[in-house]
């Protein structure tokens, strides 16, 4: 059985067990990369080594770690109410939490139904488009369509519309009825863009080629990402999400935006449906729901949705659909303490006076050894890498050399991905760019 060498602070953990997700399971264990406790911006490391967080974990504690305000509330919340179904049921934390999460949110979408993922979140939302047009008198609206390499989570229907051929590979047509539009990313046109690329609004007309061969009346609806996030960060051209919203328009298919990552100020607005101008039909929320610290994911629906399935039926089930921790009462709790900190630190707006600084660091790369593209939008950035013979081998190779250089960044492939708090600090911005750029030129 494998095991960490011991420590005298903590005794070394067997490590055989656990089937680690999205992880080199054999690599790892051989020289395993242990995080014992978190606070502020950084981690502590099992050898007692401060990691400078460049990611907010995995795209989610956007008010940084160790937060006492929601370690509070989940206290609180589970000696007062530990569990409580959603199912004919109810507690007010669900409802609390309901009614400011819908303020936060542009137009219309004025109601949330409650996940623990975002790749439940996700699914939920297919379900939702697929049955709004069947209660609307249009059953064969099934089809769904996504774009390449897009992520939408794990589950089936989420990685059926995802366009990650990894994800999909040992697991065949999961959810038949999907088509894929052509991501927006062309480094001939747009390398090296600042913010929103120039060139690329006109690969959104490829929906209308898909309507053209499906026929609109087979289509149930689109998801994207407004800024893919684990495929390295790609930014939507100029006026291409304002274009895909007029053909889905034109041809009464919902727009799912898929707000996982850009949710909750990382693009200094609450959602990039604000940021963007761009007004979707359903919209995905998960990972900054709860600052990370609970499981929660959730999808936001226009009035009119809503309303064609409250309609569907006089006093019973309007959907069939659900989970056992659905609004979970902790859950509700952390996600209410996480809002009063965005609103009480400002955090959505300190992104957009920190942007600036933050496009001009991630850009400093330009011309450092093996970087071919710079991306960034908000307090997103994206490096992407020359690859070697052996795809994605360079842009890990970055990952653990960040790591043992104190500055914890993820590795998409051969791109480099950074997401951090939102409180991060302009020392801590040249920090992270310095690390990369070093640990580039010696590679």
């Amino acid at each position: 059985m494998s095991e960490v060498a011991s420590s005298p602070s903590s005794p070394a953990p067997a490590l055989d067990a656990f089937w680690m997700p999205f992880t080199a399971n054999r690599q790892f264990k051989t020289n395993p990369r242990l995080l014992t406790a978190a606070q502020g911006m950084y981690y502590t490391d099992r050898e007692g080594r401060q990691i400078l967080d460049g990611t907010a974990g995995l795209w989610c504690v956007n008010a940084g770690h160790g937060r006492p305000e929601i370690a509070a509330a989940v206290q609180q919340q589970l000696l007062q109410l530990d569990y409580a179904s959603s199912f004919q049921m109810g507690h007010p934390g669900a409802f609390q939490l309901a009614d400011r999460l819908v303020k936060l949110l542009p137009g219309d979408l004025n109601h949330v139904f409650f996940t623990n993922s975002g790749s439940e979140a996700v699914d939920t939302a297919l379900k939702i488009a697929i049955a709004y047009h069947a209660l609307g008198g249009e059953p064969s609206r099934q089809r769904l369509v996504g774009r390449e390499r897009a992520y939408h989570g794990v589950n089936l229907g989420g990685v059926a519309v995802g366009g990650i051929a990894t994800n999909r590979r040992f697991f065949g047509d999961l959810t038949p009825g999907v088509d894929h539009l052509r991501h927006t990313h062309d480094l001939a046109h747009n390398a090296f863009s600042r913010g929103q690329p120039l060139w690329g609004a006109a690969l959104a007309d490829e929906l209308e080629q898909v309507v053209e061969k499906r026929g609109a009346d087979a289509i149930a609806a689109v998801i994207v990402e407004p800024v893919y996030g684990a495929t390295g960060v790609l930014v939507p051209p100029v006026g291409y999400l304002q274009r895909l919203r007029q053909i889905c328009d034109r041809h009464g298919i919902l727009l799912i935006f898929d707000e996982v990552i850009t949710g909750f100020g990382r693009l200094g607005t609450p959602f990039a449906a604000e940021y963007f101008d761009v007004m979707p039909d359903l919209v995905v929320a998960a990972k900054g729901l709860t600052n990370g610290n609970i499981p929660m994911g959730a999808v936001f629906v226009r009035q009119g949705i809503y309303d064609r399935f409250m309609a569907a039926s006089d006093s019973g089930i309007e959907f069939f659909h659900g989970y056992t921790y659905s609004g979970h009462p902790v859950a509700c709790a952390a996600g209410l303490a996480t809002l009063d900190i965005y609103e009480a630190e400002g955090l959505f707006s300190r992104v957009q006076t920190l942007a600036a600084a933050w496009e001009a660091a991630a850009h400093s790369l330009k011309g450092t050894r093996h970087v071919i593209d710079v991306r960034n939008l908000g307090l997103l950035a994206g490096i992407e890498l020359d690859p070697t013979d052996k795809p994605g081998a360079r842009g890990f190779e970055v990952f653990l050399r960040c790591f043992e250089a104190g500055v914890f960044v993820r590795a998409a492939g051969d791109n480099i991905a950074l997401s951090p708090p939102l409180i991060i600090q302009p020392a801590q911005i040249d920090q992270i760019f310095t690390a990369i750029a070093t640990v580039l030129s010696q590679m």
